[in-house]
């Protein structure tokens, strides 16, 4: 089997080091000739979840039993930072390929990298939110032993990600619309998702939309470690352990496969 042919996580592992150089230098090459630079990274992220919160708190006046607000404010930024990671990847990872088109006959830089540099460069807002929940929570909570299980909830996040993004990168290249599909259902998904309530306050006819919905259990995950100091369910970390590496080992295959026969609708 050729390398054309393998699995795309094979090229991910030997050129690590290659795809970390690369994405510093897009990092910085986005906000070069800005006043703040870099600083809109970490600025952008906060200002939405402040917005967020806000509009929950607020004007909505949704508690959630058992958490006092400042409580409450970090479990939307468990739920919302998350969100905003994902939905930068995907707007940008499922265009990756259309826009890195030169890099298809590149053997410096494969194009199976591409998909992987836009999950990379979406990291940003789960650095800034989380380094946040975890300098506040002290003052409005208690941290537990459970936050230790972020990375995991994590790692196994950005593969889900990874694997999904190498396949819709590829779908792209048929269907041109995929990008504002994708914009469509990010919308959908960040409603239906729990960031600002808890599952049980959803209508019992209605929350099936939870149950199929892939981002929630990641959302509850990430809520439950930190917030809550608890582990996720049975059922819960069944999909998130699941559906992580099925996505990963089955979106990279696929491109592995796939991409040379792809190439010609570029």
């Amino acid at each position: 089997m050729t390398p054309a042919q393998g699995h795309s996580g094979r090229l991910v592992l030997s050129h690590r080091r290659l795809l970390w150089r690369v994405a510093l230098t897009e990092l910085r090459s986005r906000y070069a000739g800005s006043v703040l630079g870099t600083g809109w990274a970490v600025l952008t992220p906060l200002i939405l979840i402040a917005i967020y919160a806000a509009v929950y708190l607020v004007i909505f006046r949704i508690r959630v039993t058992g958490l006092s607000p400042g409580e409450h404010v970090l479990m939307i930024f468990c739920g919302l930072v998350p969100f905003l990671m994902t939905s930068d990847a995907l707007s940008n990872g499922v265009s990756a390929v259309v826009a890195n088109r030169a890099a298809l006959a590149n053997t410096v830089f494969p194009i199976d990298l591409a998909p992987v540099k836009a999950v990379l460069l979406s990291q940003i807002p789960m650095v800034v939110g989380f380094a946040t929940v975890l300098l506040a929570l002290p003052f409005v909570g208690t941290v537990r032993w459970t936050v230790a299980l972020l990375p995991l909830v994590w790692g196994l996040h950005v593969m889900g990600l990874i694997g999904l993004i190498w396949v819709l990168s590829l779908v792209n290249l048929v269907f041109r619309d995929l990008p504002n599909l994708v914009s469509l259902l990010l919308m959908v998904v960040m409603i239906i998702s729990p960031i600002a309530y808890a599952p049980d306050m959803v209508p019992r006819e209605l929350r099936f939309l939870i149950l199929f919905n892939p981002f929630a259990y990641f959302v509850l995950a990430y809520q439950q470690v930190v917030i809550f100091g608890r582990l996720p369910d049975a059922g819960t970390s069944l999909v998130l352990v699941g559906l992580s590496l099925v996505l990963f080992a089955l979106g990279g295959y696929f491109f592995g496969r796939a991409k040379r026969v792809f190439v010609d609708y570029v």
